[in-house]
C-alpha cells in the first residue's frame, strides 16, 4: 500500500479534513523541540489552525533529542499525518501538515541549531518530558551530575541537551542582532516557564555573563498549561486507518476532542492568533495546579493501582465502582489545595475529566500513564500531600496513589507477571529496595530520595503513617483488594 504523502492527499475520502493552504508558501516560524505524538496532536494542531487560517508564517521544524523514529516515520510522507479525534463511536480524521521538516539532533546538531537561529523562527516549544530539561525535581537547579549537561557546561559547539541548544542558539542570534525567540515548555513541570528560564539563564552564565544578562532582558518564558489525552498508536491503529484512508500512516496519532493550551501573555516577538483551544492569561499558574493535582494525579493513582492488577487502559480500570470511588475521592482531597482562576468550574471540570477518562474508544494504556513516576509525582501527588499536612486534613487517597507508586517498583504486578519501570531511577530505587525486609523500611527508603520527595515532607510521620498500611495491603492482598479496602474505609 502507497503512504500517505503530497502526492496521494488528493486520493483520500472526501470526508478526511486535509490542509487548506500551500505548504510550499509556508515559513517556519516554530521550531519544536520533542517530536512525539503529544505534540502532533496537540500544538502542531494550533499552528496547523493558523495557517488554515491564512497565516503561513507558522509551519513547523521539528527536532528530536534522541530517536530518529519519528523523522523515519514523517519523512517519506513529507511531514503529513493524520490525527484521529475518536469520541465514542464517532471519529474524524484530519490530516496535518504543519510540520515541513524532522531533524534528529544527534544526526545533525548544526542544522537543528541553524533553525533555532533562523531570523524566521519566533517561537520554540518543546514536549521533551520532565526528565528532558535535566532540572532536579525538587529544587529546579541544574543537574550538573548529568554526563549530557556535564559536557554542554564545557562546550556548545554540538549541543547535547534542550538547554544547550537553547543556549547555543540565543548566543547566535545575539551575535547576528536578531531578538531572542520566545521559549515556550509544554511539559508538566511546576512553574515551567521559570524552570525553562532558570535553566537557560544558568548554562548561559556558565559560558558567557553578557549572554546571560541579555536573554534576562530580551527573552521570554512563558508559563503554560497543555491538556489532551493523546494514548500511544498501536499496529491495530495504523492498520485501521490505512483501510479507511486507502493509504498507510505510519505517524498517525489518536486523541480526544478536547484541547486545551493556557499560556502565560508574555512574548518577546510576533505570535499567531491561536484561535479556539488557547486562552491567553497573566496567570497560568492556577489553571496548571489544577490540571496537574486533578487530572495528573488521578491518571497516576489509575495507572499504578489498574497496572498492579493487570488492567491495561483507563477506561477498564474506572469500569470498577471501587476506582471511581477512590478517583473522587482523590479529587476530593486535591481540590482543597487549590486556588482556581474565577473561569474554572471545578465541579464541571471533575465531571468532564470522569467522561473524558470513560471514553472507550481512546483505549488508554495504564502502562504509558506509568513511565517516569518519579519525574512525575512531585507536582501531581506529593505537592498536594504537603498542602493537605500542612492544613491539618488527611491524605488516604493521595497517599494509596503514592503507595501503588512504590509497590510498581518491584517489577511485578500483582499475578506474579512482571513488568518494566520505565523511569530515569528504577534502577537506583530498585537497588534501595533490594535488601529491605519489611513495608516500613520500604517506605522509608523511598522517602529518601530528595530527588522526588522534599526532605520536610519525607520526616513528616504522618506521611509514613499513612503511607505504611496501605502499601502492606498491596503488597499482600494486591490492588483491587486495596481499593475495596479504601471504600470500605472511607464510607
Amino acid at each position: 500500500m502507497s503512504r500517505l504523502s503530497s502526492q496521494t492527499l488528493a486520493q483520500l475520502p472526501a470526508d478526511v479534513i486535509r490542509p487548506a493552504y500551500d505548504r510550499a508558501a509556508v515559513k517556519c516560524g516554530v521550531v519544536h523541540i520533542g517530536i512525539g505524538a503529544f505534540h502532533r496532536a496537540h500544538q502542531a494542531v494550533i499552528f496547523d489552525n493558523a495557517l488554515n487560517a491564512g497565516d503561513l508564517r507558522w509551519g513547523i521544524v521539528a527536532a528530536s533529542l534522541r530517536s530518529p523514529g519519528v523523522r523515519d516515520q514523517m519523512q517519506p510522507q513529507d511531514g503529513l499525518y493524520t490525527m484521529l479525534v475518536r469520541d465514542g463511536a464517532a471519529q474524524r480524521a484530519r490530516v496535518i501538515g504543519a510540520v515541513q521538516r524532522i531533524i534528529v539532533a544527534p544526526e545533525e546538531p548544526q542544522a537543528l541549531l541553524a533553525a533555532l537561529a533562523s531570523p524566521d523562527t519566533h517561537i520554540v516549544t518543546l514536549t521533551i518530558t520532565e526528565k528532558g530539561y535535566k532540572l532536579d525535581p525538587a529544587t529546579g537547579a541544574l543537574i550538573e551530575a548529568d554526563p549530557q549537561l556535564a559536557a554542554d557546561m564545557v562546550s556548545l559547539d554540538a549541543p547535547q541537551t534542550a538547554p544547550g541548544y537553547l543556549v547555543a542558539a540565543l548566543a547566535r542570534r545575539r551575535a547576528a542582532g536578531l531578538s531572542p525567540f520566545t521559549a515556550i515548555s509544554c511539559d508538566n513541570l511546576p512553574h515551567n516557564g521559570a524552570r525553562l528560564r532558570g535553566a537557560v539563564l544558568e548554562l548561559a552564565r556558565r559560558h558567557d555573563a553578557a549572554l546571560a544578562d541579555w536573554i534576562a532582558q530580551h527573552g521570554a518564558f512563558p508559563e503554560t498549561m497543555v491538556d489532551r489525552i493523546v494514548p500511544a498508536t498501536t499496529a491495530e491503529d495504523i492498520a485501521a486507518l490505512a483501510t479507511r484512508l486507502g493509504v498507510e500512516d505510519q505517524a498517525m496519532v489518536k486523541t480526544e476532542p478536547f484541547l486545551q493550551w493556557v499560556i502565560e501573555d508574555r512574548f518577546c516577538g510576533p505570535r499567531p492568533n491561536f484561535g479556539a483551544g488557547v486562552q491567553l492569561t497573566a496567570a497560568v499558574a492556577p489553571w496548571e495546579e489544577a490540571k496537574l493535582r486533578l487530572l495528573n494525579g488521578a491518571h497516576s493513582g489509575i495507572a499504578y493501582l489498574g497496572g498492579l492488577a493487570g488492567i491495561d487502559h483507563v477506561h477498564e480500570v474506572l469500569a470498577l465502582p471501587e476506582a471511581r470511588h477512590f478517583v473522587e475521592a482523590l479529587w476530593d482531597e486535591a481540590e482543597r489545595t487549590l486556588s482556581p482562576p474565577p473561569e474554572l468550574d471545578v465541579a464541571a471540570y471533575r465531571r468532564d475529566l470522569m467522561a473524558r477518562f470513560d471514553n472507550p474508544t481512546l483505549r488508554h494504556r495504564t502502562r504509558q500513564i506509568a513511565m517516569d513516576g518519579s519525574q512525575k509525582l512531585p507536582q501531581r501527588l506529593l505537592a498536594p500531600i504537603a498542602a493537605r499536612l500542612k492544613a491539618g486534613d488527611g491524605i488516604d487517597a493521595l497517599a494509596l496513589a503514592v503507595a501503588a507508586w512504590i509497590r510498581w517498583q518491584a517489577g511485578r504486578d500483582d499475578s506474579g507477571a512482571p513488568h518494566h519501570v520505565d523511569d530515569p531511577l528504577a534502577e537506583t530505587m530498585a537497588a534501595a529496595l533490594a535488601d529491605k525486609q519489611d513495608t516500613a523500611d520500604r517506605v522509608a527508603a523511598i522517602l529518601a530520595f530528595d530527588a522526588v520527595v522534599p526532605p520536610a515532607l519525607a520526616r513528616d510521620d504522618r506521611l509514613r503513617t499513612s503511607l505504611n498500611p496501605w502499601l502492606a495491603i498491596l503488597e499482600t492482598n494486591g490492588a483491587l483488594a486495596a481499593l475495596a479496602a479504601f471504600r470500605g474505609v472511607m464510607e
